[in-house]
């Protein structure tokens, strides 16, 4: 009996031991765990001015008269003279587009017996596509030529000004990528440092969207390229 007994403690011994550093064990892994779950979330910008290195330029014009033939020979000699001074600008045949000219006939449409004075009117568009960034604002700045020979440049503000573009982001995105993540590190550290703390390892990484926007209103060849990446880090003690 007393054999029994004492198998009986050393077993509830055992099992007694086993229990605390089982429970020692659970519990030096949940403190590591709760370290770990101490993080924060930065966020790293980087930005570049780049020039634009496309330009679309559409160049329009308007002509009217009361005779429809006369009206398709005025349209060809403009595109011809508009043509011509886009090549002598340095602008080749294939940076140059001419779309099928908008013709329409006041008689055909109701005017509530509003006066018509020319019957048709025609709107034309020549479209300069080009990487010639300087050579599409000189030939933007001598306009006037054109108005000199009786070309009637049509179309507001925003529909004649050239569109600037940038396409070129692949190939600064690896090293912008790189610069935005090396600020979201520095930012997190300085954070860990006023915390009394320290950066631990990489919990989450968002790269962010380019943007990609004109420096400002006045300058739309000149661009701003931006990406904010978000980055989340352990910290530790």
């Amino acid at each position: 009996m007393k054999n029994e007994q004492r198998s009986a403690f050393i077993l509830g011994a055992f099992i007694c031991i086993g229990m605390i550093a089982m429970g020692i064990i659970v519990g030096s892994s949940a403190i590591r765990f709760k370290e770990y779950e101490r993080v924060v979330t930065v966020k790293g910008l980087a930005e570049r001015d780049v020039p634009a290195d496309i330009a679309v330029w559409p160049v329009r014009f308007a002509v009217a008269n009361n005779d429809l033939t006369d009206l398709y020979a005025a349209i060809q000699a403009n595109t011809k003279e508009i043509v011509s001074y886009l090549q002598a600008s340095g602008f080749t045949a294939a940076e140059i587009t001419t779309a099928p000219p908008i013709v329409t006939d006041k008689f055909a449409q109701e005017y509530s017996g509003q006066e018509i004075n020319m019957r048709y009117t025609a709107q034309q568009v020549i479209t300069v596509y080009s990487n010639k960034i300087d050579a599409v604002r000189a030939a933007q700045g001598n306009l006037t030529e054109l108005g000199k020979k009786g070309i009637a440049l049509g179309g507001n503000e925003y529909n004649q000004k050239a569109q600037f573009l940038f396409t070129g982001l692949n190939d600064i995105k690896p090293a912008m990528v790189e610069e935005a993540a090396r600020n979201a590190r520095s930012v997190a550290e300085q954070f860990a440092s006023d915390a009394q703390s320290q950066v631990g390892k990489l919990k989450t990484a968002n790269q962010g969207q380019f943007t990609i926007e004109d420096r400002d209103s006045n300058t739309p060849y000149l661009k701003k390229v931006r990406v904010v990446s978000t980055v989340e880090y352990y910290l530790v003690d």
